[in-house]
C-alpha cells in the first residue's frame, strides 16, 4: 500500500527529500475500519505529497508489513489502533498513537501532528498516552486493557476448571471436607493441576490488565496485586482476598500507576534501568503495600462483620435466609461476601445442614446462567465467549462457579446483578424446600455422592437460578446495545462487524460531525417486491459475467433506489430483495437479526456508506445486496452523512473460512475512493452499476 514512486533517490521535484511516514492500522475485530483508516491515511499522504507505507492489522491478519528498513527509513509512525500494536519495533522513531477513527476523519491532522510527536524510547510507548480523540481515547484504553486482561484469563478458567471437573467425576469422593482424592493418586495429580490454573488465573487477569496500560514494567506489580487479590492469606494472615473485583481493581491501579511514574523525570544514567529494575520494583512495593495497609484491613473488617451477621440470621425465615446466602454466593465469586457465606455454610454442617443445601444450589448457578446465555442469545456474543460458555455449563455441573468469572469481568453492570438474583432465586427455593447438604460443595454433581436431601427441589432450585441469571443477563445486554445504537452518532464508532463474529466492542475516540443533510423524501422508482428470477439475464452486458464480488452479488441484488424512508424500512427492503435469489430462508428472522446488530452500534460507515449485515441460518448461503437512496437515509453515521450508498451482506451461521471477511475488506477498501463513489452513485442502471462494482477485487 505504498504510494507512487516520487522522483529518483526519493526526492521531490526540486530534488529535496520526500517525508517519509509509517502507520499501522487496526480495530478489534480487524475489518472494515481498519482499511477504511489504511486507504484514508495513504490518500492524505498522496495528496500532501508525502511518501507512506500502511501496514493493516485485520482479521485476516497483518498486511504490508513494515519492514525493519521501512522503520529504519521512516521519519515517524502513525498507530490508528483500538487494540494493542506493538510498539518496540518504533524505537527511536516519532510515534502518533491515537484511535482508529481519527485515521478516517482526521487523516491530514495525523500526518501533521506525528512531525512533531515524542519519540519512541526504548520501552514501548506509555500506555497512557491520549489520542486525538480527548476523552474518548482513555475510556478506549481502559476497555482495551479489561478485555486484555479477560482475553489472557480465559484460558486459564477453562483449562483449570475442567481438569478439575474431570477431576471430580473420575476420582471425587464425598467426605466431611468436600470433594477428596486418594493423595498420591492420578486425579489427586489432575486435580491439583486444575487447582494451579485457578491459581494463576486472578493474577494473569490483573497482570495484562496493568500489562495493556503499561506495558511490561506493569506486569510483575499487576501480576503481584492479582496474587493479593486472589490469596492474600499467606502474606497477610487475614480472609482480605478481594477475588476478581480486586484483580480488577489492582491491574487498573498497577498499570495507572506504572504510566505515572514513566512521566517522572530522571537523569540520563538512571533512564536505562527504569523500564527493567526502577519502575517494576517501586511500582510492585507501592502497589502491594497499599494493598496490605490500605485494602486488606477494610476487606478483613468486611469479612468478619459480615460472618457475625449471617450467623445471626440463621434462625431467621428459610426463604430469606435462601435468598441471602445465594445473593452472596453470586457476588464476587471467590471474594470477601462469597465466603463469607460459604465458610458460614460449611461452619454449620452437621446442625444445620439446610444452609449448605441453599449455598449448593445457588453455588452452580453463575457459569450454568452465563453458559445458557451464550446458547439463547448467540447474537450477543464473541466466538471466544460462545466457547467459554460451553465450558461454563460444564464447570457448573461440578460445581466450579468461577467459570462465570470471565463474563463477569468483561460485563461486570450486567453480568453481577443477574448472577445475584439468579443465586436468590435458587438459594430461596432451596430454603423453601428445606435442600439439605451434608458436604462443602455444591452443584449438581454433589447429589450423584449422594450428599443432597430432597433432590429433587434441588434441581429445580438450579435450574430456576439458571433460567433467571440467563434471562436477566441478555435483556441487560439488549438494553445496554439499544442504549448505545440510540447514542452512537454521539459517541463511540463501533466497528461494523458481521453479527456473531468477533467482539464488536469499537473503541476508537472520534468527534461527531455536522449533521448531514438530505434532500426531501425519496421518491420510490422500483417496487419493494424481489425482481423476478428471469430479470437477471437482461441485466449482464454481452460477454461479462453478471455476478460480482466473487458471485455474492448479482443483478438480481441490485437497486437503483430505495423506495424506504428508514433504517428499518431500508433493512426490510433490501432483505426481501436478498430472498428473491432463494437463497433467504426467513426474511423476517433476516431482518431481525440484522436489526439486532444495528442496536449494538450503527453500521453506517460515514461518506454516505451503510454496509448492515447479519449471520444467521435464515441465509441459506452468502448473499450481498446494494442498493442506492438519492435523498439518503438517516444511519447515525459518525460524520452525520445520510446513507445513499447501501451494501447488506448475510452470511449464513455455520459459513466457513473468512471469504466475507475478505469481501468486506475489499468492499470497505472500494469506497474509500471518492471517484469509485460518484460512479457508483451515477451509474444510470443496474447493468452499470455492475460495471463500477466489478472494480472490486
Amino acid at each position: 500500500m505504498t504510494s507512487p514512486a516520487g522522483p529518483p533517490a526519493g526526492g521531490d521535484a526540486r530534488g529535496q527529500k520526500r517525508l517519509k511516514l509509517l502507520a499501522v492500522t487496526a480495530c478489534p475485530t480487524g475489518i472494515a475500519h481498519t482499511y477504511m483508516a489504511a486507504e484514508k491515511l495513504q490518500q492524505a499522504a498522496d495528496r500532501l505529497g508525502i511518501d507512506m507505507k500502511v501496514e493493516t492489522q485485520g482479521s485476516i491478519g497483518a498486511e504490508n508489513v513494515l519492514s525493519d528498513n521501512d522503520v529504519r527509513e521512516a521519519d515517524g509512525i502513525i498507530i490508528a489502533a483500538d487494540k494493542e500494536v506493538d510498539r518496540e519495533r518504533f524505537a527511536g522513531k516519532r510515534v502518533l498513537s491515537t484511535g482508529v477513527a481519527d485515521g478516517i476523519h482526521r487523516p491530514e491532522e495525523l500526518i501533521e501532528r506525528v512531525q512533531s510527536a515524542p519519540v519512541q524510547s526504548g520501552a514501548a510507548a506509555d500506555g497512557g498516552s491520549a489520542g486525538a480523540g480527548g476523552g474518548g481515547k482513555e475510556r478506549s484504553a481502559a476497555y482495551k486493557a479489561l478485555m486484555n486482561g479477560v482475553s489472557h484469563m480465559i484460558p486459564f478458567v477453562v483449562v483449570g476448571g475442567l481438569l478439575l471437573a474431570v477431576s471430580i467425576a473420575l476420582g471425587g469422593h464425598s467426605s466431611s471436607k468436600g470433594i477428596t482424592f486418594d493423595e498420591g493418586s492420578f486425579w489427586f495429580y489432575v486435580n491439583a493441576l486444575g487447582s494451579l490454573g485457578f491459581t494463576l488465573m486472578l493474577p494473569i487477569f490483573s497482570g495484562y490488565i496493568a500489562y495493556a496500560l503499561g506495558d511490561r514494567p506493569a506486569l510483575v506489580p499487576g501480576m503481584i496485586g492479582g496474587f493479593l487479590a486472589a490469596d492474600a492469606t499467606t502474606i497477610y494472615k487475614a480472609e482480605a482476598n478481594a477475588g476478581f473485583l480486586g484483580a480488577i481493581a489492582t491491574g487498573f491501579l498497577a498499570g495507572y500507576l506504572v504510566v505515572w511514574i514513566k512521566k517522572v523525570k530522571v537523569p540520563k544514567f538512571v533512564q536505562p534501568i527504569m523500564p527493567i529494575i526502577v519502575i517494576p520494583i517501586v511500582s510492585t512495593l507501592a502497589l502491594g503495600l497499599f494493598y496490605i495497609y490500605v485494602i486488606g484491613q477494610p476487606i478483613s473488617w468486611v469479612f468478619t462483620h459480615l460472618t457475625n451477621w449471617l450467623n445471626g440470621m440463621t434462625g431467621s425465615s428459610a426463604i430469606l435466609l435462601g435468598a441471602i446466602i445465594g445473593l452472596m454466593i453470586a457476588f464476587d465469586m471467590g471474594g470477601p461476601v462469597n465466603k463469607t457465606a460459604f465458610l458460614v455454610a460449611v461452619g454449620l454442617i452437621g446442625t444445620n445442614n439446610a444452609v449448605m443445601g441453599m449455598a449448593a444450589a445457588a453455588i452452580p448457578v453463575m457459569p450454568l446462567g452465563q453458559g445458557l446465555a451464550t446458547l439463547l442469545r448467540r447474537r450477543h456474543y464473541s466466538d471466544q465467549e460462545r466457547e467459554t460458555g460451553i465450558a461454563a455449563l460444564f464447570m457448573g455441573f461440578f460445581g466450579i462457579s468461577e467459570g462465570a468469572i470471565p463474563f463477569a469481568a468483561a460485563r461486570p453492570a450486567q453480568v453481577i446483578p443477574a448472577n445475584m438474583l439468579g443465586g436468590a432465586v435458587a438459594g430461596a427455593i432451596a430454603g423453601l424446600a428445606g435442600v439439605e447438604d451434608s458436604v462443602p460443595h455444591g452443584g449438581p454433581i454433589v447429589s450423584l455422592f449422594g450428599a443432597v436431601s430432597g433432590v429433587g427441589m434441588f434441581f429445580v432450585a438450579i435450574a430456576a437460578g439458571t433460567l433467571v441469571t440467563a434471562l436477566t443477563t441478555n435483556a441487560l445486554i439488549e438494553i445496554r446495545q439499544r442504549r448505545e445504537g440510540r447514542a452512537a452518532p454521539a459517541a463511540l464508532s463501533p466497528e461494523p462487524v458481521l453479527a456473531g463474529v468477533g467482539a464488536g466492542a469499537g473503541a476508537g475516540a472520534a468527534g461527531t460531525g455536522a449533521a448531514g443533510t438530505g434532500a426531501g423524501a425519496g421518491t420510490a422508482v422500483r417496487s419493494q417486491a424481489a425482481p423476478a428470477a428471469g430479470a437477471a439475464a437482461a441485466v449482464a452486458p454481452a460477454g461479462q459475467p453478471e455476478e460480482v464480488l466473487s458471485g455474492y452479488l448479482t443483478g438480481r441484488t441490485v437497486k437503483t433506489e430505495l423506495a424506504a424512508d428508514s433504517k428499518e424500512a431500508a433493512i426490510r427492503e433490501m432483505a426481501e430483495m436478498l430472498a428473491g435469489t432463494g437463497n433467504v430462508r426467513d426474511v423476517d428472522e433476516l431482518v431481525r437479526v440484522a436489526l439486532a446488530r444495528e442496536a449494538q452500534g450503527t453500521t453506517g460507515l460515514g461518506e454516505s456508506i451503510a454496509i448492515p449485515h447479519a449471520k444467521t441460518d435464515a441465509v441459506a448461503r452468502p448473499t450481498v445486496g446494494f442498493a442506492r437512496s438519492d435523498a439518503g437515509i438517516e444511519w447515525g453515521a459518525l460524520d452525520g452523512t445520510k446513507a445513499r450508498l447501501v451494501f447488506m451482506i448475510s452470511v449464513p451461521e455455520a459459513a466457513a473460512g473468512d471469504e466475507h471477511l475478505r469481501i468486506l475488506a475489499l468492499l470497505s477498501r472500494k469506497l474509500m475512493d471518492s471517484d469509485f463513489r460518484a460512479r457508483l452513485q451515477t451509474a444510470p442502471d443496474e447493468a452499470s452499476i455492475l460495471d463500477v462494482l466489478r472494480e472490486i477485487r
